[in-house]
C-alpha cells in the first residue's frame, strides 16, 4: 500500500468543529488535518462544544485524536497553532492569554500576508444574542441540535437511496428572512471591525456560513463549520487567501476510503508519504 499524500499550505483556520456534538463530522476533520500540513494552524473557536459536553455529550476516543494529530503537528513539524476562543468552548477565558510551546490561546490573532493584515476571531462578539442573552443563545442551541437530529434521519434515508448529504439548517439560512438579514448585518459589523484594527480582512467562524467575499472595503472569510459544511480557510504557499471544502480535498488526494489505523499510527510515528500540489 502506498503512503499517503499531503496537501502543503502556509497557513490553515478552521473553526467550528464542536467536539461532543453527535452530528461533529469527526472523521472528516482528522481525515484533513492528518492529510495536511502547514507552518501556522488556527483553530478559531468552537473546537470543543463544552455546552453539549456538559448536558449530554459523551467524549469519544476520536476527539482525543483530534488532539493527538494537533499535538503532532507543534512537535514533529514545528506547526505554530493559535486557538482563538469561542462561544461554546468559553471556558478558555478562566486560562486567556496562554502561550507554550507552539501554541497560543487568546481571543483575537492578527494574521499577516503579503496582501494585509487579517484579524482572526471567532465572532460571537458581533451577536446580540450570544452576547448579551446567553440563555437565549443556549436555547437557540437546543433547537438547533434539534433540527440538526432531524437532518441525520432524514439523510439517513437519502444515503439508503443513494443520494447526496442534504442540509436543511442552510436551506433555512438561505430561504427564512430574518436569517438572511441576521447574516448580512452580522457581515456589515465585521468589515467595521476590521477597519477598527487597520486590517484589510477579517477571517471569523460562528455562524455556520462559508465565505469569500469583498463586504465593503474589507475581504471578509468565513471558515464555515465541521458540522454541515465541512470546510476551511487555507493560505495556499503562493500567499493566497481561499476557502476549501472536503469534497475538494478528497478529489485532489484521491482518497476513497477512511485510513486505516495502522496508516494513522505511521502518519503519527512521521512516516508520512509525498506532498502533492494544492488544488485551484
Amino acid at each position: 500500500m502506498s503512503s499517503p499524500q499531503r496537501l502543503r499550505f502556509k497557513t490553515i483556520i478552521l473553526s467550528d468543529v464542536h467536539l461532543g456534538l453527535p452530528d461533529c463530522r469527526i472523521a472528516e476533520v482528522n481525515t484533513f488535518l492528518r492529510h495536511t500540513e502547514s507552518e501556522k494552524l488556527i483553530l478559531n473557536g468552537d473546537i470543543i462544544d463544552a455546552w453539549h459536553l456538559r448536558r449530554w455529550g459523551k467524549w469519544k476516543k476520536d476527539y482525543t485524536h483530534f488532539f493527538r494529530i494537533i499535538l503532532k503537528k507543534i512537535e514533529k513539524n514545528g506547526t505554530e497553532v493559535v486557538y482563538i476562543r469561542g462561544n461554546h468552548d468559553d471556558f478558555l477565558w478562566r486560562v486567556m492569554p496562554l502561550q507554550f510551546e507552539g501554541l497560543h490561546v487568546c481571543n483575537e490573532h492578527i494574521h499577516e500576508t503579503p496582501h494585509g493584515k487579517y484579524v482572526c476571531v471567532h465572532g460571537d462578539g458581533f451577536d446580540a444574542v450570544t452576547t448579551n442573552h446567553q440563555w437565549i443563545a443556549m436555547l437557540g442551541g437546543i433547537g438547533y441540535s434539534a433540527l440538526l437530529r432531524a437532518n441525520r434521519l432524514y439523510n439517513n434515508y437519502r444515503r439508503l437511496r443513494g443520494k447526496p448529504f442534504f442540509s436543511l439548517s442552510k436551506l433555512i439560512k438561505s430561504r427564512v428572512k430574518s436569517a438572511v438579514s441576521y447574516v448580512g448585518k452580522y457581515e456589515d459589523q465585521l468589515q467595521q471591525f476590521a477597519a477598527r484594527k487597520n486590517c484589510e480582512g477579517i477571517i471569523c467562524g460562528h455562524i455556520h456560513t462559508p465565505a469569500d467575499k469583498r463586504v465593503g472595503e474589507v475581504h471578509y472569510l468565513n471558515s464555515g463549520d465541521w458540522v454541515e459544511s465541512s470546510t476551511a480557510v487555507v493560505e495556499t504557499l503562493d500567499r493566497q487567501m481561499k476557502l476549501v471544502d472536503y469534497e475538494s480535498f478528497e478529489k485532489a488526494l484521491g482518497l476513497t476510503e477512511s485510513v486505516s489505523v495502522a496508516e494513522e499510527e505511521r502518519i503519527e510515528a512521521g512516516l508520512v508519504g509525498s506532498d502533492v500540489s494544492v488544488p485551484a
